[in-house]
């Protein structure tokens, strides 16, 4: 296949815009003649319980967005769900499946793609004030044409629209619970991750809204990301935008929301959207999963049985119907453990961690019990190792759902570009519960340096699976010094097995982040008698 032959990049290659179309013209005729037979039964159970309209909405500065409406007759007092679209050219299509699962429980529903995607006017605002006011607008459409009393209100999106429905939530009082899949808690943290650019996720960002229409603004401030260019704007530009800045507004109306998110996400890593989920007070729930963006719930997208969709269900028949659901009293947390596919409940997220268990940076390459002081491992700047993040944004994480994930070789990995720390094989399973924290001394002889921790499982025959990991930059300390780095990996549930070992490795250079090393220039990584290097490992 050439090129121009490759279908657009999309960050939902699993959705099919033919197979979705048919089953809205099924719904808008009867006709359900080529559709799946589950389909075929979704249709005519909507159908025989709903009005199903497509529409446009008048959004902010009049602008028109292209909805669809799943409505019933009568007079009884109903609860409705909005829901915004995703950043994709398939626009509020992308719900047709879910908005008309939910229309058969019950609810009147709008989806309306967001402004400058699919068919709405405007331009891409990225969940900016003009997408809040467009959510509200996309509400009082759906209020004015219902037919009896609205009970309770829930806004729902995956991705750019679990953005856009929070920060809706946290303006409009008339917003009764949310549903966020795959979402952000702090842009500017997703896109400046310890002050390093993740610029792969900026450019697969820019390659999914190849038809959209972007505002001036929007596409400057993803040019900035990419050349490194006027940081603090574009974080000012991300605080509006990040739903964490606004989370006193939810948690004084005690907004109930529910969380889903993926351990390797690659778009909008886990860290950022659980620290949002620990500041709110109100009722919440997270799941977190084996994958990357949006793939834990993709599956429900298309139509197919999917435990994300089913909790988000039971989210809003409990919170919007007042239904008993028993979701109330599962526990505020559920993962699932890599790659056993346990899901593990727990009270809270803190409580997913019981113990810590420090490993020191040694000498020799030993990660250990004992701290050591005085040694230096140098790694050479400007080369890549085959320790990556992962393959490809979004994709790879497919894979790793199908229980096939990237397969790291360790012996390939160049010591004099990386360094690499090795603890003792594991007498038991060990198990990874919570946020890994490493701290790490380090002299750069160049102003401006980057580098990337992985924590690998490395069985007996030294290949590997990355278990998690985290980007640092230090832009600026001078020349020459010595600079302590204190971070945490992304958030893990990973049980590495017995005769397992574990190992850190750190390298200068990763495709997915922008690198501020000087090429050729050099990191000397230490461990000072002061403040030791170590590897805090949480564990449950």
């Amino acid at each position: 296949m050439n090129p121009a032959a490759q279908p657009p990049f999309s960050l939902y290659p699993e959705l099919d815009a033919t197979a979705l179309g048919a089953f809205v013209s099924a719904l808008e005729s009867g006709d359900v003649t080529g559709l799946p037979p589950a389909r075929a039964a979704e249709v005519a159970e909507a159908r025989a319980l709903a009005v199903f309209t497509r529409g446009k909405v008048t959004g902010a500065d009049g602008d028109l967005l292209d909805a669809a409406l799943w409505r019933h007759t009568g007079a009884r007092p109903r609860p409705m769900i909005v829901m915004p679209s995703p950043w994709t050219s398939l626009g509020w299509l992308a719900y047709a499946v879910q908005a008309t699962l939910f229309a058969a429980r019950g609810y009147n529903v709008i989806a309306y793609s967001a402004r400058g995607f699919a068919g709405s006017e405007g331009q891409v605002d990225v969940a900016g004030p003009l997408d809040v006011a467009d959510g509200s607008r996309a509400l009082d459409h759906l209020i004015e044409r219902s037919t009896g009393p609205v009970t309770k209100i829930g806004f729902l999106g995956d991705s750019y629209g679990s953005g856009i429905s929070q920060l809706v939530a946290a303006h409009d009082t008339r917003v009764d619970a949310v549903v966020a899949l795959s979402t952000w808690g702090d842009l500017g943290e997703a896109f400046y991750e310890n002050s390093t650019r993740h610029v792969a996720a900026v450019k697969a960002l820019l390659k999914a809204a190849a038809k959209a229409r972007l505002s001036p603004q929007t596409q400057s401030v993803f040019d900035n990301v990419l050349t490194g260019s006027d940081v603090r704007g574009t974080l000012r530009w991300a605080e509006v935008r990040s739903p964490f800045t606004h989370i006193k507004e939810l948690n004084r109306r005690q907004v109930p929301v529910f969380f889903s998110h993926a351990w390797h996400e690659t778009l909008f890593p886990a860290n950022q959207t659980l620290r949002m989920f620990n500041e709110l007070t109100g009722p919440k729930r997270l799941a977190l999963s084996i994958g990357d963006h949006s793939g834990p719930e993709m599956s429900g997208v298309l139509g197919l049985p999917n435990r994300i969709w089913t909790d988000a269900h039971r989210w809003f028949d409990h919170h919007l119907k007042d239904i008993d659901n028993g979701i109330g009293d599962e526990g505020q947390f559920i993962g699932e453990v890599m790659w056993s596919k346990t899901l593990e409940p727990r009270p809270t997220w803190p409580s997913v961690t019981e113990q810590l268990q420090r490993l020191y940076l040694a000498d020799g390459g030993e990660l250990g019990p004992e701290a050591e002081a005085g040694w230096t491992s140098t790694v050479l700047c400007g080369m890549d190792t085959p320790a990556t993040v992962a393959d490809r944004v979004v994709e790879s994480g497919y894979a790793e759902m199908a229980g096939r994930p990237k397969i790291y070789l360790t012996e390939d990995i160049d010591r004099t570009v990386a360094a690499v720390w090795t603890a003792e094989p594991a007498a038991e399973t060990v198990r990874l519960r919570g946020t890994p924290r490493l701290r790490v001394t380090y002299r750069a002889a160049n102003p401006g340096s980057t580098f990337v921790a992985y924590l690998l499982d490395t069985a007996p025959d030294g290949s590997a699976h990355l278990v998690t990991h985290a980007p640092y930059s230090d832009l600026e300390s001078p020349p020459d010094s010595l600079i302590s780095a204190d971070i945490e990996l992304q958030a893990t549930a990973y049980d590495v097995q017995r005769g397992h070992r574990l190992m850190l490795v750190i390298d200068a250079r990763d495709p997915f982040y922008a690198d501020a090393n000087l090429p050729r220039a050099t990191l000397a990584f230490t461990s000072p008698e002061a403040t030791p290097s170590y590897l805090d490992l949480p564990l449950g």
